[in-house]
């Protein structure tokens, strides 16, 4: 697992959304992110997103959280998009604010270990290992063309810093 710091830039997407918690994401095929992942994929729901900017490329975010990562918090699929603007029933929208991250590179490898054991890492850092204290607005997830080889996933885990 590779780490550099990033200045990262306003994002916009619009997906789909799912609550829940790490307790109820130990059996990753039995928690809710998995049915969340299936279902966007499964019904092509990223082809019923407006204004596009880079197709093929999913975010995956976690916002809205409760404390930190032992609580509730908001699981987000979708794509970057140039404008919120009709957004299609069932979606919703996410600004991912411009903040500094520390930028987790992964992989190669299959899933779900490719993205279970960074988390697990990462949750056990200590700010001064992880090179802050974690915000707790928005982190994210970026797969990309790295990842169309499903047996040798690369991606990037993005954890936002305060200031």
């Amino acid at each position: 697992m590779k780490k550099i710091f990033i200045d990262h830039t306003e994002t916009k997407l619009i997906g789909v959304t799912v609550r829940t918690n790490n307790q109820n994401e130990i059996a990753p095929m039995t928690g809710k992110i998995f049915g969340c992942i299936r279902r966007y994929f499964h019904e092509k729901l990223a082809e019923c997103i407006p204004h596009r900017l880079k197709p093929g490329t999913t975010y995956c975010a976690y916002t809205a959280y409760a404390s930190d990562h032992r609580g509730d918090y908001t699981y987000f699929i979708g794509e970057q998009v140039s404008a919120v603007a009709k957004i299609p029933e069932g979606f919703e929208s996410l600004l991912i604010p411009a903040q500094q991250y520390a930028r987790f590179t992964n992989g190669p490898g299959k899933m779900p270990e490719v993205i279970r054991e960074p988390w697990f890492a990462i949750w056990d850092m200590s700010a001064e290992q992880l090179g802050g204290e974690r915000a707790y607005i928005t982190d994210f997830e970026i797969y990309d063309e790295r990842a169309a080889d499903h047996e040798k996933i690369v991606l990037d885990i993005y954890i936002g810093l305060k200031s």
